[in-house]
């Protein structure tokens, strides 16, 4: 049976194959653009391997080492080889992917790999990753939409990794992880116009020893990085831009240690946040640096989550709190700037304990700074023309 809605009208055929040139050379994740216009590194604290040296040279690396090659166009077909040898030609681009994960060796106890060279559509259909595999899209991959699913997956498995990715679309999950322990995710560039970006299931076993070097997420109607259960995550940047919801929203994460988290018009008109702990998050949390420009707020703890430090923020304009830590314990904010936008507020909700062992430092200019009700052993060490109204 032929993969479902393999056959999309589209003109984007020829010109996807020139954007994820663009895309990997001019935009790619970690390389982008900072305020000013000026192209700018990851240089975040703790992002170990992903800077923009090394972003560069694992760009120009996408497809070296393969074991399974996926190759042509949506206009002249498409060609899988394992190991030159052909096993697949034929119309539809999600088959030839698939058939190169199935030409891989059965059984294996190490990683073997298949790269994407060609940009094509996968319909709606979910793409699994077995253990021990390695897969990359160095074309642009377009996705369609499988409820409850992700485009590319990984539920139950081991040692998996995904060095490159170029996605468009909108699908349900653009990536969608349970129960997968030894997880790298390299340079991932996620361009949406719908959907979520990366999840890792609520309702499912959690996942240990995750990596993600670099992600760009734009574009969804939901929110852009999001993870339940993992315990062990490592994060150099993520950097969303236009997202409906979240940028990154930890939920019952613990041993985290990121980079930067950056944002702009992320959340707008929600309650959400670049960055959001919520969920019984936490402890061992460490964060190097939060940017958020517009959107909703910059920082968001709540529920009960706790034991986390953000070392720096840059927070302008955002349109709902600054900063907003409810019902959390164990919270330090470092150091860093708030300028205009919506207040830096410390608040309870009944259901759950009040702040505890709250310490921000902050200059905190062109709006207030604001507690109620006061929470316990809360430390404040305040600069900058903000008004305050702490305990």
């Amino acid at each position: 049976m032929a993969p479902t809605s393999q056959r999309r009208p589209r003109l984007l055929a020829a010109g996807v194959a020139a954007l994820s040139v663009v895309v990997s050379l001019l935009a790619a994740p970690g390389v982008a653009a900072a305020p000013g216009g000026t192209a700018s590194g990851n240089t975040a604290t703790g992002a170990t391997s992903s800077g923009t040296t090394a972003t560069a040279a694992q760009a120009a690396a996408c497809g070296d080492g393969a074991d399974a090659l996926v190759t042509g166009s949506q206009s002249s077909g498409f060609t899988t080889t394992y190991r030159g040898r052909t096993v697949y030609q034929g119309e539809y681009y999600v088959t030839a992917i698939r058939e190169g994960i199935g030409a891989l060796t059965p059984g294996r106890t190490s990683q073997e790999k298949v790269s994407v060279m060609a940009s094509a559509w996968t319909g709606n259909n979910a793409i699994d990753l077995p253990s021990n595999t390695a897969f990359e899209v160095c074309g642009t991959m377009d996705v369609g939409n499988v409820s409850g699913r992700g485009a590319i997956q990984a539920v139950g498995v081991r040692n998996v990794s995904i060095p490159h990715l170029n996605m468009t679309g909108a699908p349900y999950f653009g990536m969608r992880f349970a129960d997968v322990h030894g997880l790298h995710l390299g340079q991932i560039n996620l361009r949406m116009s719908g959907g979520l970006g990366i999840r890792f299931e609520r309702d499912l076993p959690g996942s240990t020893d995750v990596r993600m070097d670099n992600v760009y997420v734009s574009g969804t109607g939901n929110h852009g990085v999001e993870t339940w259960n993992v315990d062990g995550l490592r994060i150099g940047t993520v950097t969303a831009r236009n997202v409906a919801y979240a940028g990154l929203l930890l939920n019952n994460t613990r041993n985290a240690t990121i980079g930067t988290v950056d944002g702009e018009n992320v959340g707008t008109g929600t309650g959400y946040a670049t960055f959001r702990m919520a969920n019984t998050n936490g402890p061992g949390i460490t964060v190097d640096r939060v940017r958020s420009r517009g959107g909703a707020r910059g920082v968001f703890c709540v529920s009960n989550s706790r034991g986390a430090r953000i070392n720096s923020v840059d927070l302008a304009n955002n349109g709902n709190n600054s900063v907003l830590i409810e019902n959390c314990s164990d919270i330090t904010i470092g150091g860093g700037t708030v300028n205009g936008g919506g207040e830096v507020r410390l608040a309870a909700r009944t259901e759950f304990p009040n702040n505890r062992n709250i310490n921000i430092t902050l200059r905190v200019d062109n709006t207030s700074v604001r507690e109620s009700p006061c929470g316990e052993n809360t430390n404040w060490y305040l600069s900058g023309n903000g008004a305050r109204n702490i305990c």
